[in-house]
C-alpha cells in the first residue's frame, strides 16, 4: 500500500510537470507539499490547479489535485473519495461555540480525501487520532477531480436535507448551511 504513493512522476500531463520544475519528482514529495500549503478556498472552489498559483487550497481542491497527478501517471488504485462525517469539536476543533449556541451535537459536514485499498491519506488534517472524521463517517463515495464543485456542493445540500427531516432537526436548510458556514469560518481564526 505504501508503494502506491511513493510513484515517480513522469512527463505525461501538465500538473506533474508543474510539480517536477518545482523539484517534486514522486507523488509522496508532491502529497507532502500540498499538505504543508494552508487551508483557504480559492478564488474558484472547482479549479483544483489553483492550489499552486495561489499557494492554498481546501480538502476538495488538494486531494483532486492529488487525484488527477495520479490520473496523469496511470495510478488507478488512489481514489478521490467524497465522505459526509458527522463535524463536531471533537473530530473539528473550533467549532464548538457554534454547534451549541444552535442546540447541535454535530452537523453534517462534507470532505474529500484520497483512498488506496482501506488507507486514507488526507493533507488537510489528522486522521491519526481516536477523533478524526474517519470513525464518524456517515456516507463515502468514489468521484472525479471534475465533481469537487457543483456536484460536491449539490450531494452535500441533498445529505443535509434528509437529515434534517428524518432526524426531526428544528432549523430550515437555510439556517443549517448558515451554521456550518460559521463554523468553517470558525476553523479558519
Amino acid at each position: 500500500m505504501e508503494n502506491a504513493f511513493n510513484f515517480h512522476l513522469t512527463n505525461s500531463g501538465p500538473l506533474s510537470q508543474a510539480c517536477m520544475r518545482l523539484g517534486l519528482i514522486s507523488f509522496k514529495t508532491v502529497c507532502n507539499h500540498i499538505k504543508q500549503l494552508p487551508y483557504g478556498r480559492n478564488s474558484d472552489r472547482s479549479d483544483f490547479t489553483l492550489i499552486l498559483k495561489e499557494s492554498k487550497g481546501t480538502c476538495s481542491t488538494k486531494h483532486a489535485f492529488l487525484k488527477q497527478i495520479a490520473i496523469e501517471n496511470e495510478q488507478e488504485q488512489v481514489k478521490l473519495c467524497l465522505g459526509i462525517y458527522k463535524m463536531n469539536e471533537k473530530n473539528t476543533k473550533g467549532i464548538d461555540h457554534v454547534l451549541k449556541m444552535n442546540k447541535l451535537s454535530y452537523i453534517p459536514e462534507a470532505h474529500t480525501y484520497l483512498k488506496v485499498g482501506n488507507k486514507i491519506v488526507d493533507v488537510t488534517r489528522t486522521i491519526d487520532s481516536e477523533t478524526s472524521f474517519v470513525s464518524s463517517l456517515l456516507v463515502e463515495e468514489q468521484i472525479s477531480p471534475k465533481q469537487i464543485g457543483s456536484y460536491k456542493v449539490d450531494f452535500h445540500k441533498m445529505y443535509l436535507r434528509q437529515w434534517i427531516a428524518i432526524k426531526a432537526i428544528p432549523h430550515t436548510f437555510d439556517s443549517i448551511w448558515d451554521i456550518r458556514e460559521s463554523c468553517i469560518k470558525a476553523l479558519n481564526q
